[in-house]
């Protein structure tokens, strides 16, 4: 096992939270970014666009972790991450600003991917679970940090909150004073004992669950930012408060993650995870004042904590030093496709209580259909 340091541990955490900042940092501003640039497509796709980069370019990361290491593929991230993000702010054709964004997903993917790959190299069992968690509320708390920010200089000017990928930039500086730099290769040995670990019909379920997620997630960060103005008058600064209030409360959850697993088991913890999206929607459904809104932005943030962390420690317990760096690339096309598909939400219906009914249904079959899943595989 590979060993790092405190601030090595700081590093990844700090890196972590540019991982929801890749769609979300724009979000409050999307109104105002949209009619700036004139972009003639769904105003969701600015969002999401790059986690369709995800989705293609994660096959590919996934191949290439164990040839480069996690070390130089984070360093290769981070540079076209900061570039490709600040970028958008400059870009007038809709074409390229779509391959922008697209190309964004891809620096995002080696990421995310490098970053689950030194956490499974340098921790084991409960230090490993602690650490996701740990990871889990950095994700969450550069939301808060970053959606507060964006919504607050979008208001200022609509090109600013772009400026904001550029830290990725200072976590590249980190990454070279702080990461340890080792080959990711697998040695013969290591390639024999952990194959018996793999569990392909858990890995796809887990992949399926952090996919539908994702999707329930991301359906309040690219419906809110319009339906927020449009229902209660909400200005830019104030979207971004409340979009990081949801991240705040993802925050505290996801610090009690390991508790959830150790009294209910991780699979159950997710399936609580999904009721919890069920009540954020129905609350949405029903919301005429802000109380509602309130208790919308709670059950949704509480709904990520128990899923997204939880299930990122299940893939890397579910995976061998063989095929980690796949699973990895697999875990990351759930999470990132579930956001692209959250797009698509709009074309259900143009009005929003019945496209976060939609979601409410949606979200407790999934949880139904979950729990006989996982007890399914458990019995096998």
């Amino acid at each position: 096992m590979k060993k790092i340091t405190n601030f090595g541990i700081f590093t990844l955490l700090f890196v972590s939270s540019l991982i929801i900042m890749v769609g979300a940092v724009i979000a409050p501003s999307l109104s105002g970014i949209i009619e700036h640039l004139n972009f003639n497509y769904s105003p969701g796709w600015l969002i999401t666009l790059p986690s369709l980069g995800v989705v293609v370019f994660a096959p590919l990361a996934g191949r290439f972790l164990p040839k480069i290491g996690a070390f130089k593929m984070l360093c290769f991230g981070l540079i076209p991450y900061a570039l490709l993000g600040v970028a958008g702010a400059f870009i007038n054709n809709n074409y390229v600003l779509i391959v922008d964004r697209f190309l964004l997903g891809g620096a995002t993917v080696a990421i995310q991917i490098s970053v689950g790959s030194f956490i499974a190299d340098c921790f084991t069992g409960e230090k490993r679970m602690k650490l996701i968690a740990w990871q889990g509320m950095a994700v969450e708390l550069g939301g808060v940090i970053f959606l507060s920010i964006g919504g607050v200089l979008g208001e200022l000017n609509w090109q600013y909150p772009f400026y904001i990928y550029l830290i990725a930039l200072v976590c590249f500086l980190f990454v070279l004073k702080t990461l340890p730099n080792y080959s990711s290769k697998i040695e013969p040995e290591e390639e024999i004992l952990p194959l018996e670990k793999e569990d392909s019909a858990k890995v796809k379920m887990i992949f399926l669950a952090a996919l539908l997620a994702m999707v329930l997630f991301f359906v309040s960060f690219v419906t809110l930012p319009i339906y927020l103005p449009k229902s209660f008058g909400f200005s830019e600064s104030l979207i971004g408060y409340y979009m990081a209030f949801i991240s705040v409360v993802a925050v505290v959850t996801a610090s009690q993650m390991p508790k959830m697993v150790a009294r209910f088991g991780a699979e159950n913890t997710v399936v609580i995870g999904f009721l919890f999206f069920l009540l954020g929607y129905i609350s949405l459904v029903t919301s005429g004042t802000v109380v509602f809104l309130i208790l919308t932005s709670t059950f949704i943030g509480i709904g990520f904590g128990f899923t997204i962390p939880l299930l990122n420690h299940m893939m890397i317990e579910a995976s061998s030093s063989a095929n980690l760096g796949k699973n990895l690339g697999l875990y990351s096309m759930g999470v990132f496709g579930g956001q692209f598909l959250s797009t698509f939400i709009d074309y259900v219906s143009d009005d929003y209580k019945t496209i976060y009914t939609v979601a409410a249904v949606l979200a407790f079959l999934i949880a139904v259909g979950l729990f006989y899943a996982f007890k399914k595989i458990d019995q096998q």
